[in-house]
């Protein structure tokens, strides 16, 4: 029978059919990038193709490595994915290229059968999404079953899906979307610091107790009777007692650990950096000194993006990373660049002088403080004040 050779490249309009993959449902191959082939009838159908490659479709797929590391293709292939939907209840799980498919509870017993399974599967990576902290529970227990574990942004898979045309969503088409996008990723760089994880919880709880306090004096500028001013004035006082309680608390706990009361020094020497930033810093920031500053500007969302085309030269904006830390860092920087340290004040006011706007120039000074906190936790030294 004489065989016809279609370029990848050639997009077909007519007589296209939807058809799954070898071994896969037919709703798989519904929003997955396709690739025209041959059915039986010479009509082409549409069959699931693996790849990461987000060129247009006329582009051929490069040969040649985007990592300096080299290609890690072959360990990527020996690496068995699963990807795990979270919801209250329940718990979703794919394993990647199989037709694996089940449900257990989110819970410890179900956590327990899911590891159970995911080892008689094979499975070393996991990939599951953050969803408001329903998925804490069974991460915790994955990773100490030994395996690795990457918690995903929604905002990853859903990119993940939109460039593999994924529309169809539900539990189950979930967990596979989220096993691709596992797969497809590096390797994690750093294991998460479980003694950080039980702080940040009480650093949340620190953040909160500011947030009432930021509501009950906007509320209070708006009240006139003197006795609702009482009452408020009093749950502000209480707020504020049990904030300086709770830092003193999550010090106590973070000191109790030679090595992170090593780091938490080192960047308290920092001037216009105190007790609250420097929490936020080292709980927030595990990576803090063992990365660059362009990944800790970024991490933190205060690296400025690029938003250019052609001729068009856009403003540069932040955006992304860890909000709780920028906002840490924002709350800082005002301060800092105005009273206590001496190379912000400097920076400050050259931003000022070359026409850049106050919250530019606030930015520039956050942005700062992270990079010298980085840089004394990696070189082990405190700060040396120079003279500006």
């Amino acid at each position: 029978m004489p065989t016809l050779v279609i370029a990848r490249w050639v997009i077909f309009s007519l007589f296209r059919e939807e058809w799954p993959a070898a071994g896969c449902s037919p709703r798989q191959a519904a929003g997955d990038r396709i690739e025209p082939t041959q059915s039986s009838l010479w009509l082409p159908r549409s069959v699931i193709v693996v790849s990461t490659f987000i060129g247009p479709g006329w582009l051929p797929e490069q040969l040649g490595s985007l990592h300096k590391a080299g290609s890690r293709k072959m360990t990527q292939t020996n690496i068995t994915t699963a990807g795990i939907d979270t919801s209250k209840a329940k718990l979703d799980i794919a394993v990647h290229g199989r037709t694996e498919r089940w449900q257990v509870a989110n819970a410890l017993p179900g956590w327990r059968a899911l590891a159970a399974k995911l080892a008689e599967a094979g499975v070393t990576r996991v990939g599951i999404e953050a969803t408001g902290g329903y998925e804490r529970g069974v991460v915790e227990h994955l990773r100490a079953a030994g395996l690795d574990v990457l918690v995903l942004q929604p905002m990853q898979v859903k990119a993940f899906g939109r460039v593999h045309l994924r529309r169809a969503k539900n539990d189950a088409l979930d967990a596979i979307l989220i096993a691709a996008c596992a797969a497809a990723m590096e390797q994690s760089r750093l294991t998460p610091d479980p003694r950080l994880a039980g702080l940040a919880e009480y650093l949340t709880f620190l953040e909160q107790i500011e947030e009432d306090i930021a509501r009950f004096k906007t509320r209070l500028e708006h009240i006139d009777e003197p006795g609702l001013r009482r009452i408020v004035d009093s749950d502000i006082a209480r707020l504020k007692a049990r904030r300086a309680a709770q830092i003193r608390c999550i010090t106590k706990h973070l000191r109790a650990h030679h090595d992170l009361a090593v780091r938490f020094d080192l960047v308290l020497s920092i001037p216009g950096i105190g007790e609250r930033t420097a929490l936020a810093l080292i709980i927030r920031m595990p990576e803090l000194g063992r990365i660059s500053r362009e990944e800790a500007a970024a991490l933190a969302g205060l690296a400025p993006f690029d938003d250019d085309s052609g001729k068009h030269r856009g403003q540069r904006h932040i955006a992304g990373g860890r909000g709780r830390l920028r906002r840490s860092l924002f709350a800082a920087a005002l301060p800092a660049a105005y009273r206590w340290n001496k190379a912000l004040i400097a920076l400050y006011a050259r931003l000022k002088a070359r026409g850049k706007a106050h919250n530019s120039a606030l930015i520039a000074c956050a942005r700062k403080l992270l990079i010298y906190a980085n840089t004394v936790v990696q070189r082990g030294t405190p700060w040396i004040e120079k003279a500006v």
